[in-house]
Order: structure tokens, then C-alpha cells, then sequence
């Protein structure tokens, strides 16, 4: 399909809307929609959270009457079925919209298709693909849960110049700085789901919650805290289970304590640690787009070797440490052909220190 310069335009603004929804949709996806009249804008609108209305509805509000032989451009293929709330094609069929104009089909196995199907039989003008990339990129791990049934994987790394994440003392507080711990909260804060390791747990009591900044949008939530903890040797007195928001345990033992917002997830072993195949694609079932990992070497390289990494965040600081704790263990990576290849694709610095966003290449591709 061919699309103009002005279809660029409404579209642009319809994505830059569904990025207010970056830390309070999910599990929903994030939606943007706008509805052009005549060449002039007559309604915008957002997905805020689950549970309230979808974009299609919120800028169908605002235009009104103006909305009849409208045009939507909207992120995400809209809606027709029943959930938390009615169909959005039902909406923009009641308010007389002539065309919409989607940037992608939903991957929803109960949409997939259908809502713009329901729309072209109803004699209304669908066109797709327009600025698709971005609006795939923008849901990442809502379109890879459904298309592979798994979350996006992304893991976060901090080390010295010298590949170090911790000194040979076990200290690591702090090798970056608090302008690039900052921007660690806002990866959080998007995330369904931060997952760790209990060794982390044990060794550095975390909170694993997401702390924004004065001044910066507010969360509605705190995403689910996830715990790999094999033998149940989580303390009743862990920072993290004082903090609002669900704790999730995975485990294999039984669990040894009993307390509000935590549970014990049964999760199978895979010779001695759990089965992260399992744990990941467990996640995904319960509704989880993005998990953040936030863990010591050995967990997080087991994902990265295991080929459960879609993405990794390394910061870096200009320091040396001589010797210490490596930023991964890599199992089975014996010789030098078994190497793993990254594509880099943002680098930004936060003061002295720098974030590099690298595609673990030959992940899922949803882009």
C-alpha cells in the first residue's frame, strides 16, 4: 500500500500517544490513536491501563460528531472482541469512521485479523503497514508473546572498562553513577516483570522495585517481582517483600513461609537450577511482555547461553578493578568459534558513564 506524507504525519503523532502508555498499559499494548477530518485532527486519545478504555474510544470522545467520515489511524489493529471492556470496532462503526488506517494487525489470538475484517465487511476503508516497524518496536514483547510464547527478554549488566561486575571483595556499590542507575528505573518501570537470582538476593538484599525520580511520570504499578530460587532459601526478611507489588518465587521446594502478595511457583528442574525454558515461557502465560533480569553472572548467562535473550543493556564506567566477579558465566562456550554475536543498536551517556543497547542476533525477530 502507498501512504502520504500526511498518513506519515497522523500516524507519527498516533505512536507518539501510544508511548504515554510505555509504563502503565500492561499487559495491555500500547495504543495511540488519532481521527483526521477534512485534512484537520478532530480527536486523539491513549491506552492509559487495563480496564479503561482503548485509544479508539478515547479519541472518539473528544472528536464527537466530528468523528463521522473521520479517518483513524491507529498503532494497533483495533479491537473486536469482548474483554475488559466492549469492541473498539463496534465503537468506530457507531461513530461513523470511514476509514482506519492500522499500523499492525494485533497478534491477539482472539483479534488476529478480525477487527479489520469486521470493519471492511461493514464497508468501512482498511489500509496496514504504515510505519509498522516502530509500532512493532513500541509492543516488542506483547507481539513476541504471542507470536513465540515468550516473553522479551532483556538483561541488564553493569561492569567496569575491565569486564568487571563486582571487585574480588564481592563489593559492586556503586560502578556506575546515579544518572545511569536512574535510567535503570525506567527500564524497570516499562517491564511486566524483573526477574533475579536468589544469590543476588542473598548477597545484596535488593528491592527490585521501580524508584522514577522527582518530577518524572508516575507509575500505576509495580510490575511483578520474580524470584529463581530453586531450593527456597528466600528470607522472610527480604527487602523486596516489604515493597508494594507482587513477588512471584519460582521454585522447587516447598515453600517454607507463608505471606501476603507472595507465591510459590512450581517450576521444574533442569539438572541443577530450574528449567528456564519453562520459567520464561511460565511468564508468558501469566501475561508478561517485558522482563527486565537484573542477576548475578551465572543466571544471567544461563539465559544468554540457553538462547532466552532477546536484548542486552550494558552499562559501562571508567573504572578498573583488577580482578573480580565477570559480567557473564557462559556454559559450554569452551572455544572461540562458540562466540555470541551482538548487533548494537543505541549508545547513550549518562555523565561518565555509557549504556549500550546490543540484539542478541539470531533472537526472535518482531521488529
Amino acid at each position: 500500500m502507498t501512504f502520504s506524507a500526511d498518513d506519515h504525519r497522523y500516524m507519527a503523532l498516533a505512536l507518539q500517544l501510544a508511548e504515554r502508555g510505555l509504563y502503565t498499559a500492561d499487559p495491555n499494548p500500547r495504543v495511540g490513536c488519532v481521527l483526521v477530518r477534512n485534512g484537520e485532527i478532530v480527536g486523539a486519545g491513549w491506552h492509559k491501563a487495563a480496564g479503561l478504555p482503548h485509544a479508539e474510544v478515547n479519541a472518539l470522545h473528544e472528536a464527537g460528531e466530528q468523528a463521522r467520515g473521520a479517518t483513524a489511524y491507529v498503532t494497533l489493529e483495533p479491537c473486536n472482541h469482548h474483554g475488559r471492556t466492549p469492541p473498539c470496532t463496534e465503537a468506530l462503526l457507531a461513530a461513523g469512521v470511514s476509514e482506519v488506517v492500522a499500523a499492525v494487525v494485533d497478534p491477539f489470538p482472539a483479534n488476529a485479523g478480525c477487527g479489520l475484517e469486521r470493519l471492511q465487511a461493514a464497508g468501512v476503508r482498511v489500509r496496514t503497514g504504515l510505519m509498522a516497524d516502530a509500532a512493532r518496536t513500541l509492543n516488542i514483547g506483547f507481539i513476541q508473546r504471542f507470536e513465540r510464547g515468550r516473553p522479551w527478554v532483556r538483561v541488564k549488566l553493569a561492569a567496569s572498562l575491565d569486564g568487571f561486575t563486582a571487585g574480588a571483595d564481592g563489593q559492586s556499590k556503586w560502578i556506575t553513577g546515579p544518572a545511569a542507575r536512574q535510567d535503570v528505573q525506567h527500564w524497570r518501570a516499562r517491564a511486566s516483570a524483573v526477574l533475579t537470582g536468589i544469590e543476588t538476593v542473598l548477597a545484596d538484599d535488593p528491592q527490585m522495585n521501580v524508584r522514577l525520580g522527582a518530577g518524572e511520570t508516575e507509575t500505576v504499578r509495580q510490575p511483578l517481582r520474580v524470584i529463581a530460587d530453586s531450593r527456597g532459601r528466600l528470607p522472610a526478611t527480604a527487602r523486596l517483600l516489604d515493597c508494594p507489588g507482587p513477588v512471584l518465587v519460582a521454585s522447587q521446594a516447598a515453600p517454607p513461609w507463608d505471606r501476603p502478595g507472595v507465591e510459590w511457583w512450581p517450576v521444574p528442574a533442569a539438572g541443577e537450577r530450574l528449567d528456564l525454558v519453562q520459567l520464561i515461557e511460565g511468564l508468558a502465560e501469566r501475561g508478561v511482555n517485558e522482563l527486565h533480569v537484573e542477576a548475578g553472572p551465572t543466571l544471567s548467562g544461563a539465559l544468554m547461553a540457553g538462547g532466552l535473550v532477546d536484548e542486552l543493556l550494558v552499562y559501562q564506567s571508567p573504572v578498573l578493578i583488577g580482578r573480580g566477579r565477570p559480567l557473564l558465566a557462559l556454559p559450554g562456550m569452551e572455544k572461540f568459534a562458540d562466540r555470541l554475536h551482538l548487533e548494537l543498536i543505541e549508545r547513550r551517556s549518562f555523565g561518565p558513564d555509557w549504556r549500550d543497547r546490543y540484539r542478541v542476533i539470531g533472537a526472535g525477530d518482531v521488529r
